[in-house]
């Protein structure tokens, strides 16, 4: 089985996940104001990729583009590994590829512990990818437990590159955030990406 396969039903039933879908969790965060680079950027490109409307092409040309103003904000403090092969547990089904993972390593040429931060991308349905989104979380879990880095508090998003939906894994309980973002509200979206990916 491959990440992908797992929906909101099956990754509480099969790891005892329990979601709490009324919290604002990130209320009190404080907007970045997104680079010119980076503002310029998505203006020649969103269009782009609203009219291609491919998974690969929203990747491409407006959620790399986002996350790499992240890491550029955190000094290159961060790596983001793209549709990376991520085996933790496939007797689990925790395996498959990931759209993105970020990562507190330094080792740019395989995933190295801490992951941090998984993005899973959507052509259209954010609530799709919720499932796929929260098993990934739970492989990045217990990949830092197994490195030797454990985290107890891991985040993710399912974006389509225009809209953003943030959750956080704390023990058993999946929270998502009660708020959509969307890309004009992109400050918004960086800052959470910042504060998500700062262990």
């Amino acid at each position: 089985m491959v990440y992908s396969n797992f929906t909101l039903s099956k990754v509480k039933a099969d790891f005892g996940i329990v979601t709490d879908e009324t919290q604002d969790i990130f209320a009190e965060t404080t907007p970045i104001h997104p680079s010119d680079l980076l503002s310029l950027i998505l203006k020649d490109q969103l269009p782009l990729a609203g009219a291609i409307n491919t998974e690969k092409a929203r990747s491409e040309l407006v959620i790399m583009p986002i996350l790499m103003e992240v890491r550029r904000i955190l000094n290159d403090k961060i790596l983001i590994f793209s549709g990376s092969s991520f085996e933790v547990d496939p007797t689990q089904g925790l395996d498959g590829r990931c759209d993105f993972i970020l990562s507190r390593s330094l080792e740019q040429y395989y995933i190295a512990s801490p992951v941090l931060t998984i993005v899973e991308a959507k052509n259209e349905s954010i609530p799709s990818g919720l499932g796929q989104c929260i098993a990934t979380m739970i492989a990045a879990r217990l990949f830092n437990q197994r490195e030797g880095q454990p985290i107890d508090i891991l985040d993710g998003a399912v974006t389509t590159g225009t809209d953003w939906k943030f959750l956080k894994l704390e023990g058993q309980i999946a929270f998502i955030d009660i708020n959509d973002y969307y890309i004009k509200e992109l400050g918004k979206i960086l800052a959470v990406l910042v504060r998500t990916s700062t262990p």
